[in-house]
């Protein structure tokens, strides 16, 4: 399917690694002129320059920070909100209330700070997209890292209200519910996890007999990263253009407990 999406110009944030690049990577090879963002600078730019893009720099968790990322990427057609932070070790009782703001800080209000520097211009141009970059904890939390989850709930949420905002006006907004994604970090600890449980050696071993893996889904595997970034290119596209105010969990059938 040709995406249309040839000449467009995409800002991703939180993209020096992990989904991020791999986001990056899928939207230069359909032709997008990606806008790289990162925090660390090494990183960033060994990103921007594998798929050709620009390197960004900055901080979102500030208002100045985050409108010197937006003036160094100028406008863009495409803006996807995929910087955020997890913290799998925390508890309701390990939090206290400036840990659950520092979270809503970086998960939820960067993203409106970049949505109200660089979706205007979408606006007056007639056309745009925006996407959000979330997790099925949102949806359906568990005990554990609360303050997570409920910055997801959030970010969720800003999707469908921007776009009630945005009617009529020919720019898109949507989010993705994601489910684990197979990142360095994730493939490290569950490879630790298998040797310790004897589920094997590689990851090939680990991923086939390691049965949280497979019982965790239908599918019976984690998400890889490209599944995301397939969506999000789709999301992007004029393709998707009767689509908005959506939540797409993509999950592999993942099961709430």
């Amino acid at each position: 399917m040709d995406l249309q999406l040839a000449g467009k110009r995409a800002l991703v944030t939180g993209a020096s690694s992990g989904l991020g690049a791999e986001i990056a990577a899928v939207l230069a090879a359909e032709g997008v002129a990606v806008v790289v963002h990162g925090r660390d600078q090494t990183r960033t730019e060994q990103t921007a320059q594998k798929v050709g893009g620009l390197a960004v720099i900055g901080d979102l968790t500030t208002d100045v920070g985050a409108e010197a990322v937006a003036t160094q990427a100028g406008e863009v057609d495409i803006l996807v909100n995929n910087a955020g932070a997890y913290d799998p070790e925390s508890g309701w009782s390990d939090l206290n209330a400036d840990a659950w703001a520092d979270m809503y800080n970086l998960n939820v209000l960067s993203s409106v700070r970049l949505i109200r520097h660089l979706v205007p211009a979408m606006r007056a141009k007639g056309w745009g997209r925006v996407i959000q970059i979330g997790s099925v904890t949102g949806e359906a939390p568990s005990a554990g890292q609360p303050h997570y989850a409920a910055s997801n709930a959030a970010r969720l949420n800003l999707a469908r209200s921007l776009s009630r905002d945005l009617k009529h006006t020919g720019v898109t907004s949507n989010a993705i519910a994601a489910g684990t994604i197979l990142v360095p970090t994730t493939r490290k600890y569950l490879m630790e996890l298998g040797r310790e449980n004897g589920w094997g050696e590689t990851w090939e071993e680990v991923e086939r007999n390691a049965a949280p893996i497979r019982a965790g889904t239908d599918v019976g595997r984690i998400g890889n990263p490209r599944d995301y970034a397939d969506l999000v290119a789709y999301l992007a596209s004029p393709v998707s253009g009767y689509l908005t105010g959506a939540t797409l969990r993509m999950d592999g059938g993942r099961y709430d407990r």
